[in-house]
């Protein structure tokens, strides 16, 4: 069996990897709920989707980086990337029950926006700055050998 090393700087940035598509997406997704009146109408409504599409696409792209990072050689990788997971998915899944009930007045969605950002902002970036304060070594992983034998 041959080994792979895997440096401690790689091993920090899978850790931080989730925490940061929750900043990114949920800092992105109130953005455009601030920009438009509260009055209904087509500006709105393109608002409205507007603040929901970074969300649904860190949904989806959340799914790939979980699964790379939560089985990660490093444990701790694995244990941060778990712990985005439950914050993210615990905020949309409360919105999709939540907003379910929702009038079609932009205010009830800015306020959910509020009350997200407000519970997910902070504890991202405390988790962020556990992860860079912390030590991480080069982590040495046994691989198959590339051999082929005929």
């Amino acid at each position: 069996m041959a080994t792979k090393t895997v440096s401690g700087r790689s091993c920090r940035r899978a850790a931080a990897t989730f925490d940061w598509g929750n900043l990114i997406a949920v800092s992105l997704a109130g953005i455009p709920l601030f920009l438009v009146s509260g009055e209904v109408g087509i500006a709105t409504i393109i608002a409205a989707i507007m603040g929901i599409v970074p969300l649904i696409f860190w949904f989806g792209a959340s799914m790939m980086v979980y699964a790379m990072c939560r089985h990660h050689p490093e444990d701790r990788v694995g244990r941060f990337t778990q712990w985005a997971a439950y914050r993210y998915y615990g905020l949309m899944g409360s919105l999709i029950v939540v907003a379910t009930f929702f009038p079609p007045d932009l205010n009830y969605y800015r306020g959910y926006w509020m009350v997200a950002a407000a519970i997910l902002i902070p504890w991202t970036i405390v988790a962020l700055i556990r992860i860079y304060r912390e030590d991480w070594n080069t982590v040495k992983i046994e691989v198959e050998s590339e051999e082929h034998t005929e």
